[in-house]
């Protein structure tokens, strides 16, 4: 139990960002679009996974000292360190026999190695150094999406590209906030750097941005054609989202924004709603 816990299974869902080109593509019952995709996100999540393992030895004394992070398998000791590396090479092994077998093009295999080259100079030091700290948090949700769409050679909206990044730096100074007032300056180093004023300003400037380009994106010409003007009607289901992981936010003392949405049913509810009004506008 404590080795899958060690992959922290429950993050792939940030790693469902990679499934958003295919869905607005319009392809997604096409062909083999979506066995490749899901090949991606397994690819994807092995790796992601390797990393958390490469943060928890890089951090467990640290997180020894932190009220939630100290249950954690390696810094609890519930899993030796000696143990986790080899549960690390063997994913990045697996990771690397699925990219030669399932023929993965050069672009997602570049995405890849910069996911993975980037968040490992997170684990060893960028993560000290302000706003590179959470620019490097969305560029990790930002590869997800990029890599979803090198999968199949199509191309994303520019409009979907600011959404996407406008709703990441939202979530990671977000998680930054709850970081401060959780903990202070004494489990991150970077903290000492922020404060709460500077973090609320830059948080809901990015979520107003985000909720104007995905307004944008629904009146895209091409987009419209697509699906029938009918896609600026998700405008409100997205505008409750986004105010409901708002209220989260601000009344949460948890600072990871996994445990948020899973917390919350209403959220969880809204996004079903969402993805199958999406589906019946796309699809039917």
């Amino acid at each position: 139990m404590e080795y899958i816990k060690l992959l922290r299974i429950k993050h792939y869902i940030k790693n469902l960002l990679i499934f958003i080109p295919l869905i607005f593509s319009g392809k997604f019952f096409e062909g083999t679009n979506l066995l490749n995709t899901f090949i991606g996100f397994i690819c994807f999540s092995l790796l992601a996974s390797s990393i958390y393992i490469i943060n928890d030895i890089r951090d467990k004394d640290k997180d020894r000292k932190h009220k939630n992070k100290c249950n954690r398998p390696i810094a609890s000791g519930k899993v030796f360190v000696n143990q986790a590396m080899i549960i690390l090479f063997m994913l990045l092994i697996i990771s690397i026999l699925i990219i030669i077998f399932s023929n993965m093009n050069i672009k997602s295999i570049i995405f890849l190695l910069l996911y993975f080259v980037i968040n490992l100079g997170y684990s060893f030091g960028l993560k000290d150094i302000p706003l590179l700290d959470v620019t490097i948090i969305v560029l990790g949700f930002l590869f997800r999406v990029m890599y979803g769409a090198s999968l199949l050679n199509i191309e994303i909206s520019n409009w979907l590209y600011l959404t996407v990044l406008s709703i990441s730096f939202y979530v990671a100074l977000g998680k930054r906030r709850n970081e401060m007032n959780k903990n202070g300056h004494t489990i991150r180093k970077v903290l000492k750097y922020y404060n709460s004023e500077f973090l609320d300003k830059n948080m809901y400037m990015c979520l107003s941005m985000a909720i104007i380009f995905y307004s944008l994106w629904t009146t895209n010409v091409e987009v419209s054609k697509h699906s029938n003007n009918f896609l600026i009607w998700t405008i409100p289901l997205v505008v409750l989202i986004c105010m409901k992981y708002s209220m989260d936010v601000e009344s949460s003392n948890d600072d990871d924004p996994v445990e948020i949405i899973l917390k919350d049913k209403t959220i969880i509810i809204l996004g079903l709603i969402l993805l199958i009004v999406l589906f019946c506008i796309l699809y039917l």
